[in-house]
């Protein structure tokens, strides 16, 4: 199912987003001050361009420099993003097939705005309990042993 919505994500609106980004990252590589910025709208790119089955994680480590580097992004390019992943969202939502994508939009519009102190994972990495949709040790689920790993 992930590869259909990824497949149907990047013909309508994944590629001409991560260009988007792709054009942030090249723009703010343009200073030194801002290569940090540049760096993450390629990872971000990455994410828009393939972004079902993987997931947006805040980091704990960061400190105040993400904090004031976040509103340096948020002033240059990232309500420019933002409002690219409403726009895509809200035209996207008004098809039924295109609804699950519209979502998936919206919930790109916090990493649009604040991302430093964000991590790109794959689900199953955040969740690790889980494979292919069943709870690892599961009947039903090829390699189920009848529970004799959990007493």
């Amino acid at each position: 199912m992930r590869l259909i919505l990824n497949v149907i994500w990047l013909v309508l609106c994944g590629w001409w987003m991560a260009i988007l980004y792709f054009l942030a990252g090249i723009v703010c590589f343009i200073l030194i001050i801002t290569i940090p910025f540049g760096i993450a709208s390629w990872r971000i790119a990455g994410y828009v361009l393939w972004p079902f089955g993987r997931s947006v994680v805040m980091r704990r480590d960061f400190g105040a420099g993400a904090l004031i580097g976040n509103i340096i992004w948020i002033v240059l390019v990232g309500w420019e993003l933002a409002l690219g992943h409403l726009t895509s969202g809200i035209l996207l939502c008004l098809t039924i097939i295109g609804i699950p994508l519209g979502l998936a939009n919206f919930k790109m519009i916090p990493i649009s705005l604040l991302p430093l102190g964000v991590q790109v994972v794959r689900s199953d990495e955040l969740y690790p309990g889980h494979a292919g949709g069943y709870q690892v040790g599961s009947p039903g689920q090829p390699g189920y042993q009848g529970g004799a790993g959990y007493r």
